[in-house]
């Protein structure tokens, strides 16, 4: 394994004009110590956990100091928030350290996340907070974990700084990895500036470095973003089936290579509602879990709008026509796959009878598609665990007898389908109470040790693991209390 002050950086956005960001150094904090890590993030690194607890390296991911070929900068970028144009938004909190390349040729973008001020702070003081910090260490590794292609995150870094939100808190950084942090919103900013070959480059650079095969296609543009409409859509699918709600998605928080990028607010359904709001903030509604397709079908058409000029309307708009098609294709199958059905059109009613059912019961939905794998497609079944679930025992008795019958249909056998579905119905999931009482711990007593525990268990979520079940239980009653919100 590798030391870490001996990784080999490439730096490729760096080699971009300076248009694209600003150069700035982060602002050391004191005394920083380690809170977290991620095994598996370090591996992407080559690096092993002896590497993430040497002092040296805590130092350098608290921002304290820079290694030989690290090249710091803060990136430019715009964005429609909450449906609102910002000409101007950028890294006001995060600074990108430079691009490391690893044994198998991967180039993966370290970037601190509460490193201080940088030219797109907008008066904030460029900080992240204790609690925020875990809950994006948990959520992305608990994403990749899911199989959901998200931005990772290497560790935590505390420091006794205080930092002032509503309360006075605890300062950290989550040192995030990506391929790319380059979003819509990184091309937005120079079409409303009216600024055309800045746009061409990036979008030239992005092809080049990540597309490699669409450059020599008639329309390498508009193969652009018919393939981010696509690895849009399939991320939506991927959301909407596991119960993920992202809470800001806003453009400039969407990836250009289709990650799950900035955990904020987010949540994962508990009681099925398809309306659920996770975002304290989002007073109107916007950002609601049904409807995140819709929102990020809107926000593809403003990236095509950003490269209309390299275009014109006319092939933009034909390049991302078929978005609505993918996401619904991408959609049943999944949850076809969920139900342990084909993903054909006839069984579309059926599926989407149980999800009414389970909004109109409030079912737990993680709990509900688990159990659902010992279902007993017998004829005079009970399924008892299952039914217990509703309220309503005739409209669920009533649809568990359809389900059978395309079941028996299909010629399924209980056994061999039940063992299929475990492996894409999580047990686990990040439920917000279990990320809180992790984060009280953390602040009230500094004890890191559910940080730790949740990861572990997370990190295998559709595993049984009889020894952790109280982690997949329904959330106590105080957890309705709980908030997040952008501050979050």
């Amino acid at each position: 394994m590798a030391k870490f002050e001996s990784l080999t950086f490439d730096n490729g956005f760096a080699r971009l004009p300076e248009a694209y960001f600003s150069r700035v150094c982060p602002t050391p904090v004191p005394d920083p110590y380690l809170v977290c890590y991620s095994p598996e993030a370090l591996a992407l690194l080559d690096l092993d956990a002896s590497e993430i607890t040497r002092p040296e390296t805590i130092q350098t991911l608290a921002g304290n100091q820079l290694l030989p070929g690290m090249d710091a900068l803060a990136a430019l970028y715009a964005g429609h928030q909450f449906g609102h144009f910002v000409p101007q938004l950028g890294d006001g909190r995060a600074i990108l350290l430079g691009e490391v390349k690893n044994a198998a040729g991967e180039g993966w973008e370290l970037q601190l996340k509460g490193a201080g001020r940088t030219p797109y702070s907008r008066g904030g003081d460029g900080r992240a907070v204790l609690r925020s910090s875990i809950r994006e260490f948990l959520c992305s590794e608990a994403m990749h974990a899911l199989g959901i292609p998200t931005t990772r995150a290497l560790c935590i870094v505390g420091s006794d700084r205080p930092v002032y939100r509503e309360d006075e808190e605890t300062a950290a950084l989550v040192t995030r990895l990506a391929p790319s942090f380059v979003r819509f919103g990184s091309f937005e900013v120079f079409y409303y500036r009216n600024q055309i070959e800045p746009i061409r480059h990036l979008a030239d650079y992005v092809i080049a470095r990540y597309y490699p095969e669409l450059a020599t296609r008639a329309e390498p543009y508009a193969e652009l973003l018919r393939e981010v409409a696509r690895r849009t859509a399939e991320l939506m699918a991927q959301w909407q089936a596991v119960g993920f709600s992202h809470g800001v998605m806003n453009t400039d928080n969407m990836s250009i290579l289709g990650l799950t990028l900035d955990y904020g607010p987010f949540g994962f359904l508990d009681a099925f509602d398809p309306g659920y709001i996770c975002n304290h903030s989002d007073t109107g509604g916007r950002y609601a879990f049904d409807q995140q397709p819709d929102v990020a079908a809107w926000n593809i058409t403003k990236l095509a709008q950003t490269l209309v000029p390299l275009l014109s309307v006319e092939t933009a708009s034909a390049a991302i026509a078929d978005y609505p098609q993918q996401f619904g294709q991408a959609y049943i199958a999944r949850m076809a796959a969920k139900f342990g059905l084909p993903a054909s059109g006839e069984m579309v009613p059926l599926l989407m009878d149980a999800l009414q059912l389970l909004a109109q019961n409030h079912v737990d939905y993680t709990i509900f598609m688990r159990r659902l794998c010992d279902f007993d497609s017998a004829t005079e079944a009970v399924n008892a665990p299952l039914r217990d679930l509703f309220l309503d025992r005739a409209a669920f008795d009533a649809w568990a007898l359809r389900y059978a019958a395309a079941l028996r249909q299909q010629g399924s056998d209980d056994t061999t389908r039940g063992q299929t579905m475990r492996a894409v119905n999580p047990k686990y999931i990040l439920r917000n109470h279990l990320a809180e009482v992790a984060i009280r711990r953390a602040a009230d007593e500094r004890d890191y040790s559910e940080i730790n525990r949740l990861h572990r268990l997370l990190a295998r979520p559709f595993d049984e693991q009889p020894e952790n079940a109280a982690y997949a239980a329904e959330p106590p009653d105080w957890a309705r209390k709980i908030e997040v919100s952008c501050s979050s």
